[in-house]
């Protein structure tokens, strides 16, 4: 009979379980998301966000966020996070995607998707792009056992300039764990998969717990004028 874990592993495992049922919640409460139709042509990005909100509500009892909730269309999709440009009503050849953090029991979830409407072709590239360039980073990630975050974001930049986009933030992804997390703050690069942090992801934190780590795309055509987004879990399935 397989003993049970105890202790640090015991509460590891916790951690794992929980983050992962987390953002398996978030996954249907995009699924349902897309189902309805919450993001669409005619709606207003604050309506689309406030929709998604009292959905997570309805379905899984969700009241908080760990971060700001953003829902972006058209030229706002250039946007990077800590800009907060003007409401805008979703128009019918535009790119709009979705960046939030439901927090689920205790448990943090980040979690980014992108919709296209229209037929444009380079959209419709991008759309497929986000998820093959995340599977790409998540697969250098798993291959390089010490890789830091640095070589992480090395990494993503190359694919991602490689498929003909930029990236449109400083960083490809950040920590993740219980509500609240470890802070994540612009002078902390540890925490972050950045140039700036040489150490690797495989690590403990300060606490002595197991880092986990969310993969964030934020890929952008400034000459076309928009940009598409994509996160999830990068170290746990």
């Amino acid at each position: 009979m397989r003993a049970e874990p105890t202790g640090q592993a015991a509460l590891e495992a916790r951690r794992v379980e929980g983050l992962v049922a987390a953002q398996e919640k978030a996954v249907a409460l995009f699924a349902e998301v897309e189902k309805r139709g919450l993001v669409a042509p005619g709606v207003g990005e604050r309506e689309a966000s406030d929709r998604i909100r009292d959905l997570a509500n309805e379905m899984f009892g969700t009241t908080k966020h760990w971060h700001k909730r953003i829902i972006r269309s058209g030229p706002n999709t250039l946007a990077p996070y800590k800009e907060n440009p003007p409401d805008r009503t979703i128009g019918p050849d535009d790119v709009a995607f979705a960046d939030f953090g439901p927090i689920f029991e205790e448990f943090e979830a980040d979690f980014g998707r992108t919709y296209v409407f229209g037929g444009d072709p380079q959209k419709h590239r991008l759309l497929g792009d986000l998820p093959r360039i995340f599977d790409a980073g998540r697969a250098f990630f798993g291959a390089h056992p010490e890789v830091t975050g640095r070589e992480l974001h090395a990494e993503v930049e190359r694919l991602a300039a490689e498929a003909g986009w930029e990236l449109g933030i400083w960083h490809a992804g950040h920590l993740v764990g219980e509500f609240p997390h470890e802070t994540n703050d612009g002078a902390k690069a540890e925490s972050y998969i950045a140039p700036e942090n040489d150490n690797p992801l495989r690590r403990t934190d300060r606490r002595g717990q197991a880092c986990h780590w969310i993969l964030e795309l934020h890929l952008v055509d400034r000459e076309r004028g928009f940009g598409g987004f994509y996160e999830q879990l990068l170290d746990l399935a």
